[in-house]
This record gives C-alpha cells, sequence and structure tokens, in this order.
C-alpha cells in the first residue's frame, strides 16, 4: 500500500509548503538550536498527515528500497534504502527509525539537521542505516 494515495499527493504537497512557511517563519524568530527544536505548527489533524505522508513519499522517491523502516506514527510509516528485506515471519526490517510528526516535518524541510534531532533524544533509531541526513532536507518550495 502507497504512503500516500495518487489523488491525495497535491493535498500532500500543498499541507507540506504550509507546514514548513509556518515553521521557517518561525525559525526567523528562533535564537538558538534549542528554540528551533521546538518549532511545531500546528495544522488540523488530516493536513498534519497529509504533510507527513507526502514528506515520507518524497524520502521514498529520494532513497528507494526494502532495508530501513521510517516510521512517524500515527500517520505513516514507509520502507526506504537497500538493504535486507523484512524477514518473512517478522515484517520489520532490521533498520527502524521512529519520529514525532513534527521532528519529522523539521528535518524535511530543513529547520533542524539530524545531528540535532538526534543529540535532543527525539529521534529512536536502530540499525547500521540509522541515519537519513544526506537525504534532508527534501525540497520544499
Amino acid at each position: 500500500m502507497p504512503v500516500i494515495k495518487a489523488e491525495d499527493i497535491l493535498e500532500g504537497e500543498t499541507a507540506l509548503r504550509q507546514w514548513a512557511g509556518l515553521a521557517r517563519a518561525a525559525a526567523v524568530q528562533a535564537h538558538t538550536s534549542s528554540e528551533r527544536l521546538t518549532i511545531a505548527p500546528r495544522l488540523g489533524r488530516r493536513q498534519m498527515a497529509m504533510a507527513v505522508r507526502y514528506a515520507l513519499y518524497m524520502l521514498q522517491l529520494r532513497a528507494p528500497g526494502p532495508g530501513v523502516e521510517v516510521r512517524v506514527a500515527p500517520f505513516a510509516a514507509v520502507k526506504v534504502l537497500d538493504g535486507p528485506k523484512s524477514d518473512p515471519h517478522n515484517l520489520t526490517p532490521p533498520d527502524v527509525i521512529e519520529l514525532e510528526p513534527a521532528v519529522w516535518l523539521r528535518l524535511a524541510c530543513g529547520i533542524t539537521r539530524w545531528d540535532e534531532e538526534r543529540e535532543a533524544g527525539h529521534i529512536s533509531a536502530m540499525g547500521e542505516r540509522d541515519n537519513l541526513s544526506r537525504f534532508l532536507p527534501l525540497p520544499v518550495d
């Protein structure tokens, strides 16, 4: 099942741009990296879901593969990057990354960097391929 339905892609792109605009405006006001780590513009639940799903869709396009599962609960999860597929008895791949929606969107939009969020304890990652920094930020303009 795709992370976002084809008919929802435009809505997802619009929601991500809206979130990014609000976050970038807040980032201008942030004077420290710790302030940027708390940026979390509020959209309606559907708009947040669409923004997250669209950003995950963009990640899949940049880093296709079955080796790492990226989970952004409660909205979506995708598999990306080359590597071993899931064990047929356990559908979770050996590498898993879990993020909160605001954390994922901050990274996707370039508000914060992977190492900042990881050091702040906002990223739960295990496995050899537990760093997506080379794919971020996503093109959100």
